[in-house]
C-alpha cells in the first residue's frame, strides 16, 4: 500500500550495492492504482476560499482532493510511514487555505499523531508534541484560528500557535476525561470548549483550569461521537451519542432527547447543519442519513439503511449539495438536498482486494474479491485494463470474496466467506454441492454359491458453506482449501465430495497432474493420487508459520512465511531456503505461466521477485505499493494492493526489470 519504497528500511542499501549485477532500474515507476473505485471515506475538509476544493481523509494514511465539488477524486499525498492511519479529523485553515491539519489514530495500537501542511496537502510533517497520541478529535476556534483543540485517549491538547506547540487542558489526574471522541470549540469564546468522550461529555469554561461535566438529561455510560454548536445561537448544542441524539438550549447544561430515530441507528458518527439554514441538520449514523427540517424536533431518514456514515459535507454556496463519506460504499453525492444519492468515487480507490484474476479467455478483463464491504463490494470486473470498472456481485448477497479461479473453458469461480460461487453470466449461483456415499451390498446365488457385490450410492447434501480461501482448477480434478478441510470434485465442481482433508483452516491448495499441496499456517500435506490419499510432510525447520504454497511445473514445492521463502525438489523430504532473496514475511507464491517464472510477494516490502524454478535466478520489481497477488495482463504484471485496489505495472518500466543470480544477494 505504501507508494514510496516502504520497506526500503528492511533491507538497507544492502538490497540495491550488496548483489552482484544487480543494478537499480533507471527510472523507479510506482505501479498504477486503477480501481475499483469506492472503499472507506472518513471524512472532509473544504478550502475556505473554494467550497468545490475538497480534501478527503480515509482508514489507510492517504490524503485525496476534488477541484470540482467531489465529482471526481486524485491521490493527493500519505501521512507518515504506516498505512494504517485512520484520517478522522482534517481541517483546512480558515485564514489560510494552503494549511491543513490532520489528526490521525491507528488501528489496534493507542497511537497516532497531528500533522500539518503548508501547501496545500502536497507535504505535511508531524507535530512532535503530538507523536503517538491516538487523535480523535480535531477541531479550530472560528473567533481564533489560532488556536486549535485536539482530543486524543489521553486527554484534551490544546495549541495556540497552529499547531505547532501543544500542552494538555485536561486534567491528567481525571479519571473520566479521556477517550476524547469529539471537541467543539464555541464561536465566539474560544476558552469555552466541548469534550465528548467515551463515557459522556465535559466543557470548560476557562480554557480548560477547570472542567465540569454536563450529562443532565442525558443516558448514563453514553459515547458522544459528536457535538456541534449552532453559531448563530451558540446556547443550542447538538450531542450525538450511542444511545441516541441530543439538544440543549443552554449551552449543554441541560438536555433533552431528540425523538424520532430508531433505537437501532442510535450510533450517530457524526452531526451536521446546513450553513445557510440552521433549522436543517442532518444525523449521519450506522444505519443511513437522518435529517430533520424543522430543528430536531421530527427526523426522517433519507438514504438506505446499509449506509455507514462517518462525515457530511454541506455546500454552503450551494446547500442543496451534500456529501457523505462512508464505510464501504465510499463518496455519495446529492444535487437535491439529500433526496437521492449517488455514488461519487471516481478516481477513490480505497478497496481491500484479497484476489484478482486476469481472464484467460478475453484480453484486458481483470476480475477482483474484495473483503470486508459487504453489499457493496464482492466481485467487480474490468473490461479495459482496469479504465473502468462494474461490480458483478449479484447472488453473493455481501459475501467476501477470497479466491478467484477460472477453468478451462472459462467458467469463473468465486471462494467465497460462505461457500463456493460459479458466474452464470448475469449472477453468481452457489456451486460445491457435496455429495455423501454409503455402501449397499446385494448377494447372489449362482449354483449354491453365495456371492456378494458392494455398490457405492451417491446421496446429494447441501453446498459447502465454510469459508473458501482457494481454489484450483489447474488439473483435471478440482480442489477448494477452506475453513475446515479440502474439498474435491471430479466433474468440473458439478459436485464436491470432503472434506477429503479434514482439518482446521485450510488456506492454500495446488495442484500439478496427481501431486496435490494443502496447507493450513501450521501444517503441510500432500497427495500423490490427486486427493484421494495425504500424508503430512515436514515443515522446513526455519518456517515456524506457513504464509503461502505453490508447485511449479519441474515438480518443485515452493512453500514461504515470515522467515523467508523455502523450496523442495523431493517432495518435501529436504528443503533449501533461498536465502539470499532480499525479502522476508512472504505473503504470496504463485507460477506464472506467461512468465514461466514463481512470483513471489511480501506482507513487508514493495518488492516482488520473480523466480526461475531451475537457475533460482530472479527478476524483480518495485511495485511502491504492499501486495499480495500478482498476474499478468497482455504483457504487463497486475496486482492486488493491501488497501489501495488493484495496481498495474506501467508500460515503460517492463523493460526495467532487473535479472540477479542466486547466491549473490543480501539476506531479508
Amino acid at each position: 500500500m505504501k507508494s514510496k519504497l516502504r520497506q526500503v528500511g528492511l533491507f538497507g542499501i544492502c538490497i540495491f550495492a550488496g548483489f552482484s549485477g544487480l543494478n537499480t532500474f533507471g527510472e523507479n515507476l510506482n505501479w498504477i492504482p486503477v480501481g475499483p473505485n469506492g472503499g472507506d471515506a472518513r471524512s472532509f475538509a473544504v478550502d475556505p476560499a473554494d467550497s468545490q476544493h475538497l480534501y478527503m481523509g480515509t482508514l489507510t494514511s492517504w490524503i485525496y482532493q476534488s477541484t470540482d465539488g467531489g465529482n471526481n477524486w486524485k491521490r493527493l499525498s500519505k501521512l507518515g510511514d504506516a498505512d494504517d492511519l485512520v484520517v478522522d479529523s482534517l481541517l483546512s485553515d480558515s485564514a489560510d487555505s494552503k494549511t491543513l491539519f490532520a489528526g490521525v489514530w491507528q488501528v489496534d495500537k493507542p497511537a497516532g499523531g497531528i500533522y500539518i501542511s503548508h501547501d496545500g496537502g502536497t507535504s505535511w510533517a508531524a507535530s512532535h508534541d503530538m507523536d503517538g497520541q491516538s487523535v480523535r478529535a480535531l477541531a479550530q476556534s472560528s473567533s481564533n484560528p489560532k488556536i486549535l483543540v485536539a482530543g486524543t485517549l489521553k486527554g484534551v491538547y490544546r495549541s495556540e500557535d497552529k499547531g505547532l506547540h501543544w500542552k494538555e487542558i485536561s486534567p491528567p489526574e481525571n479519571a473520566e476525561i479521556h477517550e476524547v471522541e469529539s471537541i467543539a470549540i464555541d464561536p465566539y469564546h474560544p476558552e469555552v470548549i466541548y469534550a465528548g468522550t467515551w463515557h459522556l461529555p465535559w466543557k470548560t469554561n476557562d480554557g480548560g483550569a477547570s472542567w465540569h461535566t454536563i450529562k443532565q438529561g442525558l443516558i448514563d455510560d453514553s459515547d458522544v461521537f459528536s457535538i456541534i454548536i449552532d453559531p448563530t445561537r451558540p446556547t443550542v448544542v447538538y450531542t450525538s451519542a450511542c444511545s441516541g441524539i441530543y439538544r440543549s438550549e443552554n449551552a449543554g447544561e441541560l438536555y433533552r432527547k431528540v425523538q424520532g430515530i430508531p433505537s437501532t441507528a442510535r450510533r450517530t458518527r457524526v452531526l451536521m447543519q446546513d450553513p445557510s439554514n440552521r433549522k436543517i441538520v442532518y444525523a449521519g449514523t450506522t444505519e443511513g442519513l437522518y435529517r430533520t427540517l424543522d430543528d430536531g424536533v421530527n427526523w426522517s431518514r433519507i438514504t438506505g439503511p446499509d449506509v455507514i456514515i462517518n462525515d457530511i459535507y454541506v455546500n454552503p454556496k450551494d446547500p442543496q449539495h451534500v456529501l457523505l463519506a462512508t464505510d464501504r460504499s465510499g463518496v455519495l453525492q446529492s444535487n437535491d438536498g439529500g433526496t437521492t444519492f449517488t455514488a461519487s468515487n471516481g478516481g477513490f480507490s480505497q478497496r481491500q482486494v484479497a484476489s484478482i484474476l486476469a481472464d484467460a479467455k478475453h484480453a484486458g478483463t481483470i476480475y477482483a474479491g474484495v473483503v470486508n464491504d459487504k453489499v457493496y463490494g464482492g466481485v467487480f470486473a474490468t473490461e479495459d485494463s482496469g479504465k473502468t470498472w462494474q461490480q458483478r456481485s449479484q447472488g453473493l448477497e455481501g459475501r467476501d470474496v477470497f479466491a478467484l479461479a477460472q477453468s478451462d473453458d472459462g467458467t469463473l469461480l468465486a471462494g467465497t466467506s460462505h461457500g463456493i460461487f460459479r458466474w452464470n453470466g448475469a449472477a453468481w449461483t452457489q456451486d460445491g454441492n457435496l455429495v455423501t456415499y454409503t455402501e449397499k451390498a446385494t448377494y447372489k446365488v449362482t449354483r449354491g454359491k453365495k456371492t456378494k457385490s458392494v455398490t457405492h450410492v451417491a446421496h446429494p447434501g447441501s453446498p459447502i458453506d465454510s469459508r473458501v480461501s482457494d481454489i484450483n482448477t489447474a488439473s483435471s480434478v478440482w480442489f477448494a482449501a477452506a475453513s475446515d478441510g479440502v474439498y474435491r470434485s471430479e466433474n468440473q465442481g458439478a459436485v464436491w465430495t470432503g472434506p477429503v482433508l479434514k482439518g482446521d483452516n485450510y488456506r492454500y491448495v495446488s495442484a500439478k497432474d496427481n501431486v496435490v499441496v494443502a496447507a493450513n499456517h501450521r501444517q503441510l500435506m500432500v497427495s500423490n493420487d490427486s486427493g484421494v490419499t495425504w500424508h503430512e510432510i515436514t515443515l522446513p525447520s526455519k518456517l515456524s508459520y506457513v504464509q503461502a504454497v505453490t508447485t511449479a511445473p519441474k515438480g518443485s514445492l515452493w512453500a514461504g512465511g515470515r522467515e523467508g521463502l523455502f523450496y523442495s525438489e523431493d517432495q518435501g523430504q529436504s528443503w533449501q531456503q533461498l536465502s539470499t532473496l532480499p525479502l522476508a514475511d512472504i505473503n504470496g507464491l504463485h507460477y506464472n505461466q506467461e512468465m514461466g517464472r514463481i512470483i513471489v510477494t511480501s506482507w513487508r516490502s514493495t518488492l516482488i521477485f520473480a523466480i526461475d524454478e531451475s537457475s533460482k535466478t530472479w527478476k524483480w520489481w518495485n511495485t511502491g505499493w504492499t501486495v499480495r497477488s500478482v498476474r499478468s495482463l497482455n504483457g504487463r504484471l497486475v496486482a492486488a494492493s493491501l488497501y489501495n485496489g488493484v495496481v498495474v505495472q506501467p508500460q515503460t518500466e517492463e523493460a526495467a526489470a532487473t535479472t540477479a543470480a542466486s547466491g549473490k544477494g543480501a539476506q531479508p
